[in-house]
Order: structure tokens, then C-alpha cells, then sequence
């Protein structure tokens, strides 16, 4: 660990600053810097490639190609540039425009420093560059990871599909299961908000300083303005917003950090379900010999990464709100409240990307204790009331329900007392025949085809 992440406050840039490296390309403050960049230059690209734009000078693919390699070859170092012409300028985005023209009349292009920017509010290159930050880390790194860590409970579900399992509602021992099938509900529940997710693309505006285009048309009023910018936002695979104020309206990412909640609320159901799992002894961790589990029980094989999930998922959870609310509000046509909370977007998802390597990281160590499940099982006999008292009614037999209560409830059937019952029960033979062979191994119904259900 480094001198800076050991003195850094947010554990982000301290201790798990490894586990979130890669989004340092979506969302530090350089990735913002080096997008601001991005989306000023192909913006003066596009109104020089645009034909039915007349005012701009001609240039040829040399000069081009000198005012591509700006944001192509754009690093920390010019990142640093533009952080001291913003001590200067005490505005960010003007900070990036003046780093721009100094590099046109580096390369000889000075002719074209007065339409750096031209047609547009600092909220036009904001909101276009935060969109295609949480764009690119919601199709490269989110979905991607999402994927991988579905694909592995998945592989789970169809490997443990036959291994029958108590169920317990409300904490109490209930109709059997089968361990595949309920990491088959966990990999059902995923898979949609991660559909849902996939759905959540992004949105960009470009209308100038209050969303009327009304500079573009005294610049040239010929020039279809919505057209032109709609493509230029298209060119970025984003969706484009037409109707704005100065701000695009958030609703896009909102609906995005929406479905992140939401997919947060079921890896912790995840986690919390394993972590119980754990220490029921039904699943087992595979054991590292430099791991301590505790500074004084020596025997402990702590759930941790279960735990460190469930944790951080509740921090990405409860920046979310806060993000969200903030984002949907702005004062009239613009404010600049919201301009802290967006540099913070990053946060909700780097709580959600360390969550999901935990989870990754503890899964691949769990392995079933089949004894104990099965000892378990066959211990529990009571669980089949439920079918005990749905043959009863079959065979018409009144009050079959408060009948098995009274015998049942509250208590403990061995193998021998629930045979005793069924050979008492007045019902026909062939019931009592399939009542007699049935066990709390066998009784999981399609538990495990389901499991095994693509």
C-alpha cells in the first residue's frame, strides 16, 4: 500500500483501492478531465466535418488528425495542465476550453481557437461527459461483472441441484428444497435486473445555456440545430434529449442508479442468505492456512466476504438516494448544487464493484456439508405434514388440516412415529403406499429441475 492510500480518508482510495482501480478510467476526477476534452474536440471535429455548417475554416486530414490526438494522446500529465489553468480560470470547464486553444496554436491551428466551444453552456459538456462515463462503466465494466458473478451462481445451482436441503420460514424448518435450486432463485432475481440494467442507457443534451438553441439560430437559423446536435450525441451511442433546460434532466441515470438499488438489495439477500447458510454448517469455507479468523479463537473460519458484501452494498445504498434525489431537483433553469453530488456518482457504483468481487471471491470458496444437511433431514420428518394433510383431503377426510396440527405442530416426528401415522390414516392404499415411501430427502417436489432450468 502506498503512503497515498495509507494517509487517504475514503477507504476507496485506501484499502480497497485495488479492488476499484479500474474505475478510475470511468470516474476520478482525471476520467472527467480527459472526457471533458473528448467531447470538446469531437464537437469541434463534428462542425468541421458538418457541410452545412459554413462558418468554420476549411482544414485538411493532417490538421484533423493534430486536433484528434488532443483527447487521443491526452494523459495525466495534460490532466495536470488544465488543474493549473483552473487555479487561473476558477472554473473547470473554461479550464479545458483554454487547454484546447493553447494546444491548437501549439500545432499551428490557431484560426480555429474562437470556435473552441462554440455553441455551448459548461452543462452541455458536463452532462454529455458524466453520460458517457456511466455509459462506458455500465457496458465495459458493470455488466460485464454482473455477468461473471450470475454465470458462477448459475454453474452452482445445476451442480447442487440434487442435494436435498431443509427449507426454514420465518427461521423454522419447512418444506424441503434442494441447495441448487435456491441459488437458482438468487440467478433468476439477478438475471432481471441485470436485463433491467442493460435497458438503462444513457442520455445527453447539447441546446445551449437554457435548452433553446437560441444562439445557434441568431449564429444561422438555416441550420436545423436539433438535427445536427442529435447527431453528434448519436455519434457517442447515447440517447438524446431534445426538450431541456440548461441541465439535461437526470431521469436516464436515475432510473440506472434505480436498478442498481434495487440489484444491491438482492446480493445482499445473497450474502445474508449464505452467511446463515455458513453458519448453520450447511455450507462449509475452504480454508486458507494464512487466514486468521479471530485475533483469539484460533479454530474460526470467519464468513467475511459475505460480510465485507453485505456492508459495502449498504454503502452504495445509501449514497443512491441521496444521489438521486439530488439530481432530479434544480433551482428554475439552473443551479450548481447538483455539481458535488455528480462527482460522486462514482461512489454508489465503486461500493457496488468491491460487493461484487467479495461475493465472487466467497462464493468460489463454499462447498456444500452434505452429513449435516442430510442429518438434518432426517431429523425432520414433521416437514411432511404438508403432504400428509394434502392427501388427507384428497381423501375427504374433514378437518385434515387441524388433524395433522394437533399430532404435528410444536413437535418432533421420527422416522417410526411418522410411519405409526400414515398406517393409521384412513385413506386408501395406494396413497398410503406413496405416503409410506416418501422421506424428507425426497420430498423437494421439482426443486431440482428447477435448479437446472436454463
Amino acid at each position: 500500500m502506498t503512503k497515498e492510500s495509507l494517509l487517504s480518508i475514503s477507504p476507496i482510495d485506501g484499502r480497497y483501492k485495488n479492488k476499484v482501480k479500474e474505475l478510475e478510467n470511468y470516474f476520478s476526477e482525471f476520467a472527467l478531465i480527459k472526457t471533458r476534452v473528448e467531447v470538446e474536440i469531437r464537437w469541434l471535429l463534428f462542425l468541421l466535418n458538418t457541410k452545412s455548417i459554413k462558418f468554420l475554416p476549411l482544414i485538411n486530414k493532417n490538421q484533423k488528425k493534430k486536433i484528434e490526438s488532443i483527447f487521443l494522446n491526452f494523459n495525466l500529465k495534460e490532466a495536470s495542465k488544465v488543474k493549473s489553468i483552473e487555479k487561473i480560470t476558477n472554473h473547470d470547464v473554461k479550464a479545458v476550453e483554454v487547454y484546447i486553444v493553447k494546444q491548437l496554436d501549439s500545432v499551428g491551428l490557431s484560426k480555429l481557437s474562437e470556435f473552441v466551444h462554440i455553441c455551448c453552456t459548461s452543462e452541455d459538456i458536463n452532462n454529455l461527459s458524466y453520460a458517457l462515463m456511466v455509459e462506458r462503466y455500465r457496458t465495459e465494466c458493470l455488466l460485464p461483472n454482473l455477468k461473471s458473478l450470475n454465470k458462477e451462481i448459475n454453474k452452482m445451482a445445476i451442480k447442487w441441484a440434487n442435494i436435498s436441503m431443509l427449507s426454514f420460514t420465518h427461521g423454522q424448518k419447512a418444506s424441503p428444497t434442494s441447495l441448487g435450486k435456491e441459488f437458482k432463485n438468487f440467478f433468476h432475481r439477478i438475471s432481471f435486473h441485470q436485463n433491467k440494467i442493460n435497458e438503462s442507457k444513457q442520455s445527453a443534451k447539447f441546446n445551449g445555456a437554457v435548452g433553446n438553441f437560441n444562439v445557434h439560430y441568431v449564429l444561422d437559423s438555416d441550420i436545423n440545430w436539433p438535427n445536427i446536435t442529435k447527431k453528434f450525441i448519436s455519434s457517442f451511442n447515447l440517447g438524446y434529449s431534445l426538450i431541456s433546460s440548461q441541465i439535461e434532466f437526470k431521469d436516464n441515470l436515475v432510473f440506472l442508479l434505480s436498478n442498481i438499488e434495487n440489484l444491491n438489495n438482492v446480493l445482499i439477500d445473497l450474502a445474508k442468505d449464505v452467511w446463515l447458510y455458513i453458519s448453520k454448517d450447511y455450507l462449509k469455507q475452504k480454508i486458507s492456512s494464512t487466514e486468521v479468523g479471530s485475533s483469539t479463537m484460533p479454530h474460526k473460519v470467519n464468513p467475511i466476504d459475505f460480510e465485507n458484501a453485505e456492508g459495502n452494498l449498504t454503502l452504495s445504498n445509501s449514497l443512491i438516494p441521496a444521489v438521486k434525489n439530488k439530481l432530479q431537483i434544480s433551482r428554475l433553469q439552473r443551479d450548481l448544487s447538483d455539481s458535488t453530488v455528480s462527482r460522486n456518482i462514482g461512489l454508489c457504483f465503486a461500493y457496488l464493484e468491491i460487493s461484487l468481487k467479495s461475493l465472487n471471491k466467497g462464493l468460489i470458496k463454499i462447498e456444500p456439508n452434505k452429513k449435516k444437511i442430510n442429518e438434518e433431514l432426517k431429523e425432520s420428518w414433521e416437514v411432511l405434514a404438508e403432504a400428509i394433510q394434502t392427501v388427507m383431503r384428497k381423501n375427504k377426510i374433514s378437518n385434515s388440516y387441524d388433524i395433522i396440527k394437533k399430532l404435528t405442530r410444536g413437535k418432533e416426528l421420527t422416522e417410526e412415529s411418522y410411519r405409526n401415522l400414515i398406517e393409521n390414516l384412513p385413506i386408501n392404499e395406494v396413497d398410503k403406499t406413496k405416503l409410506l415411501k416418501l422421506t424428507p430427502i425426497q420430498y423437494t417436489g421439482l426443486a431440482s429441475y428447477l435448479a437446472k432450468l436454463k
